[in-house]
């Protein structure tokens, strides 16, 4: 399922994790059975792959390839692919962008590049040189990655602004701005332009007040592990059942709490425990400088996922019929 540059992504998007042998290599078997989990689970828009949650900072442009092309071909058509465009440099940025194209990709999520990390606030032009760099390269739609602006990659308003309204082809923001002032801020912006740019929240450790704001869709790395629940949740705001989201975001906060813990960056790292826990993955390795966990605290996502009621079939939600 192909896409063209007037695809707005919106709805409920999974970003897959990559599973690596004990020697650091793909699994790629391994891998694509966990695309081809995520392209099952019912209400689900598309799939991310080389994005965070797949470690994208320790891929080749190769594995990057391979990857992409693996669950192009696992979603056999029944859901969009988007592809991470990681780069520090807009020329690779470009050729990512190409790659992405040529193997089937639906939309690309453009990362800003950590050059900008030394003050690129100071110069937009920057910001808009590698989205342009990128737009220029394939006709598909780009999803505007917004981070927090303490990171130094976060994008200043005005910026923001400049790149959505200068760059045609930008179709959606995944928002982690980390602010719900700045976030709705943004939604609102978004939402008021004529050419549709669509809010995508990831700000999954407060989901359900993110979507109150009027996201139209997620794109998250904690859907790896519990993507029917963001589902129910996304569909509850759409049906403007407060009731109904308030008990699926109860069910969900242990386990959300667990994935963004401290330090954050293992975020993916405890992700990948809990699916070998689920039996979905055969080992949690991730490649270094990541570390494993230490054991006290896989054991406390083992509490977690049992206390959000996580199990190898899904998520036990409760549904509208389940509560009358």
């Amino acid at each position: 399922m192909k896409g063209s540059a007037h695809y707005a992504p919106a709805g409920v998007i999974p970003a897959a994790l990559t599973i690596f042998h004990d020697d650091y290599s793909i699994d790629l078997p391994a891998t694509r059975r966990h695309f081809r989990f995520l392209a099952e689970v019912p209400g689900i828009s598309a799939i991310t792959a080389n994005g965070h949650a797949a470690e994208v900072h320790a891929l080749t442009f190769e594995e990057q390839q391979e990857l992409l092309e693996a669950a192009v071909e696992e979603a056999a058509g029944r859901v969009r692919i988007v592809s991470g465009i990681y780069a520090d440099g807009s020329l690779e940025a470009a050729r990512l962008a190409r790659m992405s194209a040529r193997a089937g990709a639906s939309a690309l999520l453009v990362f800003p590049p950590t050059t900008l990390m030394l003050g690129g606030a100071l110069r937009p032009e920057m910001a808009l040189a590698h989205y342009g760099a990128v737009a220029d390269a394939v006709d598909l739609p780009l999803i505007l990655f917004q981070y927090p602006l303490g990171t130094g990659l976060g994008y200043p308003f005005e910026t923001f602004t400049e790149l959505v309204e200068k760059i045609p082809t930008i179709r959606a923001v995944k928002d982690w701005c980390n602010d719900p002032a700045l976030h709705d801020r943004h939604t609102r912006y978004v939402h008021a332009r004529r050419r549709p740019v669509n809010m995508l929240t990831t700000h999954s450790s407060w989901l359900m007040a993110s979507l109150t704001m009027g996201a139209r869709g997620l794109l998250s790395g904690a859907g790896s592990v519990i993507a029917d629940m963001q589902v129910a949740m996304f569909e509850a705001i759409q049906a403007k059942d407060l009731a109904h989201a308030q008990r699926i975001n109860a069910l969900m906060l242990p386990i959300t709490g667990a994935f963004y813990a401290e330090p954050f960056l293992d975020m993916h790292n405890r992700m990948k425990e809990c699916l070998v826990m689920l039996g979905r993955a055969p080992r949690a390795v991730v490649r270094p400088p990541l570390m494993k966990l230490a054991t006290k605290e896989i054991a406390g996502l083992k509490r977690a996922l049992k206390a959000a009621r996580v199990g190898e079939a899904g998520t036990d939600i409760p549904t509208q019929e389940t509560e009358q």
